[in-house]
């Protein structure tokens, strides 16, 4: 073994003796004695425990935040993939072991990549409630600010990424890092090329349809730990049961892992109210529903499926669909014909029954999600025409835009309108009611939306209401799939371990399979019977065991 290499300070020394031999110039004894107590009062005999919590007297932490820290910073060195349910706290976790690193010397820069939509609201997160001074990066900032927000976008695009690739960072975060599953992307070889000494992944879902994505992720924080990529697809191969019938592959994970379930939190407490609201089409509505039902067009089934759901959210969303597929493919009698009946639809029942709930709810604030942008507007319409005052959120809108319309939200109007980019990341805590206007066919999608309002921060009940048009398709997904399995109730992780044992990608791609291969609505309802029927029967079967637990 070669001998330990150990090097003098001369300077240091050199400058001490000098100033002994002069008898100056030194400090005075009130200043040394003051730095020597300082040195004393944040130093720290151990590595264990969280000194940060002193430092943040301001903010009430849930134990299995606290937990996650220690165990991120004393077990896994400060890698570590923070796999916790929706709304339980990820960032909570992640800004207070940065700021226990910061308060011990051991992080001075650190890179912060997350969604665009989310950068202003980690800027205000970690400045606010953690007093780290983090900056959200603008057009020629520097990249060697002591703690930068960015997104991954804008950090990988040139010059950025050359920039930020010469640096060397204490500690890296990655928001939403299940985008990162596969390790063939850009993003991936971009993420997995910055120098980093701590590093940290938060995401909901480590592992959503192929073993190998958990591979990928932990390949980022801890290369080798895994093996390499053609042993571990040998050994495991690409399904995801493995983590939890390989004993040996669960404890690997669970060295980088920490997954708090709702359900062992204390973040129970808060309840949510399910309930399920049955609408009636008008006689004109559904007389509409059934002609679109039952025509005979070259329409393509995906297509199909597409209008009779957009009709069940709206006229709007319906007219604007058909409309562009006479442009594309010509004109056409039969469509021409059902776009005038639309065109003469009252208002649609769901958007009556909205106001209707508006009444019930008084001055409480009420987030709707819809699927479509043509709902979405003629809802904030629909709304103002009864006194309502409401603002639309989507994905097309800039980060500042976003920001503004979450602050009118809370501040200003009582309504949030929001398509599927509300369901991502932005907190709304201060809001305790969600209307599901349209369904989606992908539970999760639920799930990312109800957790926007039942999550860290809380402090009521939350009311969901879930809606639904008798004698349409949306009724066959809420009879059979949503409320036979109780979905809404479930752990969604449990709904895609049975998935994956089905073989079964997505419960949407599943769906819309089911409607393309049957010839009449009585079949759709069969095959729908039937795969409800093994969902309910495995959900029957299955332990409440989850990814990362012990």
């Amino acid at each position: 073994m070669d001998s330990i290499q150990i090097k003098k300070d001369l300077q240091f020394i050199n400058e001490l003796e000098s100033r002994l031999e002069k008898d100056g110039t030194f400090s005075s004894w009130e200043l040394f004695s003051m730095a020597y107590e300082a040195e004393i009062t944040t130093s720290s005999p151990t590595f264990t425990g969280l000194k940060a919590l002193e430092y943040l007297p301001h903010v009430t932490f849930l134990e299995h935040q606290i937990k996650a820290a220690e165990t991120a910073i004393e077990l896994m060195n400060g890698r570590a993939i923070l796999a916790d349910e929706v709304g339980l706290g990820k960032t909570i976790e992640a800004g207070l072991i940065l700021k226990e690193y910061m308060v011990r010397g051991l992080v001075n820069n650190a890179l912060i990549l997350v969604p665009a939509s989310l950068v202003s609201q980690w800027e205000r997160e970690l400045n606010e409630k953690f007093y780290i001074p983090a900056v959200a990066h603008r057009k020629n900032y520097s990249w060697d600010q002591n703690v930068i927000i960015s997104s991954l976008d804008t950090a990988k695009r040139s010059p950025n990424r050359e920039n930020i690739l010469e640096m060397e960072y204490d500690f890296i975060l990655i928001d939403e890092a299940h985008k990162l599953k596969n390790h063939k992307t850009k993003n991936y070889e971009f993420v997995q090329s910055l120098k980093k000494k701590y590093c940290l992944l938060l995401t909901a879902t480590p592992v959503q349809n192929q073993l190998i994505e958990v591979f990928n992720l932990i390949s980022i924080l801890k290369p080798g730990h895994l093996g390499n990529y053609e042993s571990f697809l040998d050994r495991y191969g690409k399904d995801r049961k493995n983590i939890k019938q390989d004993a040996y592959l669960k404890q690997l994970i669970q060295k980088v892992m920490i997954r708090n379930t709702r359900k062992a939190t204390a973040l129970n407490q808060t309840k949510r109210n399910i309930e399920t609201v049955w609408i009636e089409f008008s006689n004109e509505e559904m007389e509409v529903y059934k002609e679109l039902e039952a025509t005979t067009q070259n329409f393509s089934t995906f297509s199909k499926i597409t209008y009779l759901r957009e009709l069940c959210s709206s006229r709007e969303a319906c007219f604007l669909s058909l409309k562009k597929s006479i442009e594309e493919y010509g004109d056409n009698p039969i469509v021409q014909n059902i776009m005038e009946k639309i065109g003469r639809l009252p208002h649609h029942a769901k958007a009556k029954r909205v106001v209707d709930i508006m009444k019930e709810v008084g001055d409480e604030k009420v987030i709707i999600f819809t699927e479509y942008r043509a709902s979405q507007l003629y809802l904030q319409w629909y709304l103002q025409q009864h006194g309502f005052k409401s603002v639309p959120f989507r994905g097309g809108f800039k980060r500042s835009k976003k920001d503004w319309m979450k602050q009118l939200f809370k501040d200003h109007v009582q309504v949030l309108i929001a398509t599927e980019a509300g369901g991502e990341g932005i907190n709304l805590q201060f809001c305790n009611h969600l209307i599901n206007y349209d369904l989606p066919w992908n539970p999760m999608r639920v799930e990312q939306r109800i957790g926007r309002i039942h999550r860290y921060g809380q402090e009521k009940d939350v009311q969901i209401y879930n809606f639904a048009i008798k004698e349409t398709m949306e009724e066959h997904i809420m009879t059979l799939l949503y409320e036979k399995i109780n979905l809404f109730e479930q752990v969604i992780g449990n709904l895609d371990d049975i998935l994956a044992d089905l073989n079964i990608n997505s419960m949407e791609s599943e769906i819309e399979k089911i409607y393309a291969e049957s010839n009449s609505i009585g079949e759709v309802k069969i095959k729908l019977d039937n795969l409800t029927s093994i969902i309910e029967h495995s959900l029957g079967e299955q332990e409440a065991e989850r990814y990362g637990n012990h």
